[in-house]
């Protein structure tokens, strides 16, 4: 039992910023973030043999904290209509293609902009995606390969056929 508690610890030191992270992102949930890491902990405790059993525990807390995402998502009702207006930005971005980038990101179909940004903000592995995911490791591939083509598409659109021909 004391090796469970440390090992929960550990696991607890090092993966809940990241989780905590993962939370804030989600703007509509992220005045719960903290909460939610605890739920995903909770959960985690529960089947905890599975969590040490997993290819990759901190891919199998992810899974975790995916669904606690998607059920905190689903219970989430705004309480104010919504407006057009947007809240000014506090610190612009430095790149206004980093602002483009995230626009199109945001604009991917749900199977490719999920495995996109786990890849690239929580830096998991292919394995550890499809693990998260439940799928197999050649559809996170593909997946991946959609995204970064639909990104590259979107944010270098193909150039004039005649000014191609004729270059100045």
């Amino acid at each position: 039992m004391d090796q469970t508690i440390k090992q929960l610890e550990e696991l607890y030191a090092q993966m809940g910023p990241k989780l905590l992270a993962y939370f804030r992102r989600h703007h509509a949930i992220a005045g719960t973030a903290e909460d939610l890491v605890q739920d995903t902990f909770v959960r985690a405790i529960r089947n905890f043999d599975r969590v040490r059993e997993s290819i990759s525990p901190r891919a199998y807390l992810f899974g975790i904290a995916r669904n606690v995402c998607l059920d905190a998502l689903r219970r989430h009702r705004p309480l104010e209509e919504l407006t057009d207006e947007r809240a000014p930005e506090s610190n612009p971005p430095d790149d206004a293609r980093v602002e483009q980038m995230r626009a199109v990101i945001a604009e991917l179909p749900p199977q490719h902009r999920e495995p996109l940004l786990l890849k690239l903000q929580q830096e998991l592995s292919y394995d550890e995606i499809a693990e998260v995911l439940g799928v197999p490791v050649g559809t996170v591939r593909s997946r991946l390969h959609y995204a970064v083509a639909s990104l590259r598409q979107a944010l270098n659109p193909p150039m004039n056929e005649s000014i191609a021909k004729h270059p100045l």
